[in-house]
């Protein structure tokens, strides 16, 4: 990593220098502790994702998401985060609109959120705006595929790029977002050997989720890897801990224990002095009232 200091923040530089010589590992995060976690497990990059709103607010999608939502939960990240490289995503909506409005988000994610890099979705239809927050000074990374948030016009969480035109499009697009300045380009739910096409036709790095082993790097929901969301596991995610049956078992154990009186036990409280106790037993317990 940078200055050759295993310690030191990782740097779009460093991530640049890492295609095609090491996988980059990429992990959702959305608190303090989670990204300490990952920081220490020696990950290379956080996405701070708008997936959030699924995982941790309860939503259907990740579309209810807001800014305030992106800023609170990305600040939480980055206290958290020492060397590992901290992307936060733009939620629906807040780069769409105009390239004015995606340079002013993105702004705020970087000045008020503290994040290292930006994430939005989507590929020619959002080159203008990518080019904009890159001129501005903010690292961008793209997404294409499925995109999340156009779930509703894709048709839900299908599969992309499996026609030729559909195929086509999405190379245009990685190609579009590259050249619009994105230096790493997350590529979601498409078949292994089209990744390998747009990973082999860029000179930047590829994430992939659901999209093969051939990309740059991988990265996986927290929820779905921790298994902590129940509601349902994409085909492309392996769970590599039951997190939800682990917490329901203790809550449940702490339960039984609190109602038959097994916890606390005195190594859980605190003493005080024999002489103090005597005096407020003397006083409080012996039916006269103190003073």
């Amino acid at each position: 990593m940078s200055a050759n200091d295993e310690h030191a923040k990782i740097t779009v530089p460093d991530l640049l220098a890492m295609k095609g010589e090491q996988k980059i590992v990429m992990v959702t995060a959305y608190d303090y502790p989670t990204a300490r976690a990952a920081d220490a497990a020696g990950l290379e990059m956080i996405l701070v994702g708008d997936s959030l709103g699924m995982i941790v607010l309860g939503y259907d999608s990740t579309v209810p998401v807001t800014m305030a939502d992106m800023l609170h939960h990305t600040k939480a990240v980055m206290r958290g985060a020492e060397r590992i490289h901290v992307t936060a995503d733009l939620p629906f909506m807040s780069y769409q609109v105009s390239d004015a409005q995606a340079v002013e988000n993105a702004g705020r994610l970087m000045k008020a959120g503290g994040a290292d890099s930006i994430k939005l979705e989507g590929g020619e239809n959002v080159a203008s705006q990518i080019a904009a927050i890159v001129a501005a000074g903010i690292p961008v990374v793209g997404h294409i595929g499925l995109t999340p948030q156009s779930v509703s016009a894709l048709g839900g969480h299908r599969v992309q790029g499996r026609s030729l035109d559909a195929a086509r499009a999405i190379i245009a697009d990685a190609e579009a977002v590259e050249k619009a300045g994105a230096f790493a380009i997350v590529l979601e739910a498409i078949p292994r050997k089209l990744a390998e096409i747009i990973t082999n036709r860029l000179s930047i790095p590829t994430i992939g989720i659901g999209a093969g082993p051939f990309c740059d790097g991988q990265v996986l929901v927290n929820g779905d890897l921790l298994g902590l969301f129940d509601r349902f596991t994409p085909r492309f995610a392996k769970r590599y801990a039951e997190l939800s049956t682990t917490i329901g078992a203790a809550f449940g154990q702490f339960a039984d224990e609190v109602r038959d009186g097994r916890f606390p036990e005195d190594a859980h409280g605190f003493a005080i002095q024999s002489a103090v106790l005597r005096q407020l037993e003397a006083e409080y317990l012996s039916g006269d009232e103190p003073g």
